[in-house]
């Protein structure tokens, strides 16, 4: 008995803007062998007569459109064009996710990113790295810190200056910018200014920006840190905001992981939320506000620090939960006593999530300590106090305190679950 074939993989290959005479004889060997070839109209342009395959080039919105080329094309031999290397904010990783990485054969190009550090002697592993390749430049706030390296990935032509418009905003304006247009081609071009004294016309859309971070010792804005716990200053808000020391506090005992997904229940200002997806690129948060005003203040403060990406959704819990993605960590800052909030939480948590509850009333106090009894955990109280004038002495100012309930749901939950179901 005879097996089928096994299904023709999709070849990725990466184009510098070299083009052609930039690529390996395998690379040119399986663009030339090609039935099909799919890429930007720009990367199409750079491929010569003798790759006679079909010349499809990708609409836009792009990341819905691959699978239904590949199913509109499938048993041809198909080779995708991606710019410089496909699996570093490429094409390769939609392919990757639709097809499977064994129906993959990838030849990847030096990125621009190896180019850059090339040019500017930069180790490629001390450089951040930042795209607003259809994204916010606000992104780029997060990775602002004195004397870091950025290399920031354009958008296009206009990238340079808004980039320049964001590190004066944020107080960075004696930043060093160096722009890269069409690296490793025989158009290859640099120039540079500080963003304070930015005044070059948009160039090349091709580019890449590298900026030499220093902050201005005059700026007014608050100094940011890297670890949770920003100062309270660096938000905007009407008093509905999770206190500096505490706000460290909950972000310890949320313990935020890459990639993970954080819902933030009575967002306030956003803070935790803000503060959860600053600790890794790929942490993800939803905030859910009743408030609309108190949400359109969330989005700003997310944008200013760094994390445009954060959602905002404006509701009540708990039935603004029901149609989000399953969490793997949930703050409830507000609306505890919300009839069957706690317990939609908990079943929307999967063993091993994380819960963290704050609460200043005896109401929720209350409520906190019976789940305290059934379920375990941490119940502490966080009490602050702040050194303030007292005539012509110094005392002590104690804020309200704050009592947490911390908890994570344990791996054996759905079979008690699950048994105490069948006793009933």
């Amino acid at each position: 008995m005879s097996s089928a074939p096994p299904p023709i993989p999709v070849t990725v290959v990466g184009l510098g803007a070299d083009g052609w005479a930039g690529l390996t004889a395998a690379a040119r060997s399986s663009l030339s062998a090609a039935e099909v070839l799919i890429g930007g109209p720009r990367q199409l342009d750079l491929l010569p007569a003798e790759c006679p395959g079909q010349r499809v080039a990708w609409p836009s919105p792009l990341r819905p459109a691959v699978p239904k080329l590949m199913a509109e094309h499938a048993g041809r031999r198909i080779t995708v064009l991606a710019s410089g290397d496909p699996m570093f904010y490429g094409i390769g990783r939609a392919l990757a996710e639709e097809l499977g990485p064994h129906a993959l054969l990838v030849h990847p190009h030096p990125s621009s990113v190896s180019y850059a550090c090339a040019r500017l002697g930069w180790p490629v592993e001390d450089t951040e790295v930042v795209t607003v390749v259809g994204r916010p430049v606000a992104r780029l706030a997060a990775a602002l810190y004195d004397g870091r390296r950025v290399l920031v990935l354009s958008a296009g032509a206009a990238s340079p200056g808004e980039i320049a418009a964001l590190l004066r905003e944020r107080g960075f304006g004696p930043s060093r910018m160096r722009v890269l247009e069409q690296l490793g081609s025989e158009r290859e071009n640099a120039y540079e200014g500080t963003a304070d004294g930015w005044d070059h016309a948009p160039g090349d859309p091709l580019n890449v920006v590298a900026v030499d971070c220093r902050r201005d010792p005059a700026h007014d804005g608050p100094r940011l840190g890297a670890t949770p716990g920003l100062p309270d200053s660096a938000y905007e808000h009407d008093g509905q905001l999770t206190k500096r020391h505490v706000r460290a506090a909950t972000l310890c005992a949320l313990a935020p992981a890459p990639g993970e997904l954080l819902w933030d229940i009575g967002g306030g200002s956003g803070s935790i939320g803000i503060e959860w997806m600053r600790t890794h690129p790929s942490c993800r948060a939803v905030a859910v506000e009743r408030v609309p005003e108190r949400a359109a203040r969330i989005a700003r403060n997310a944008a200013a620090l760094g994390v445009p990406g954060l959602r905002v959704v404006v509701g009540a819990a708990p039935e603004a939960l029901t149609a989000l993605p399953a969490p793997d960590a949930v703050f409830i800052g507000g609306g505890l006593t919300a009839p069957g909030l706690l317990d939609a939480v908990w079943a929307a948590l999967a063993p091993g999530g994380r819960l963290v509850v704050n609460t200043v009333t005896l109401e929720s106090e209350a409520v906190l300590a019976d789940r305290y009894r059934r379920h375990g955990g941490d119940l502490v109280k966080l009490a602050v106090a702040h050194a303030v004038p007292v005539g012509g002495f110094t005392g002590w100012r104690q804020a309200m305190a704050v009592t947490q309930w911390s908890v994570t749901k344990p791996m054996t939950a759905t079979l008690t679950a699950t048994k105490e179901k069948d006793q009933t």
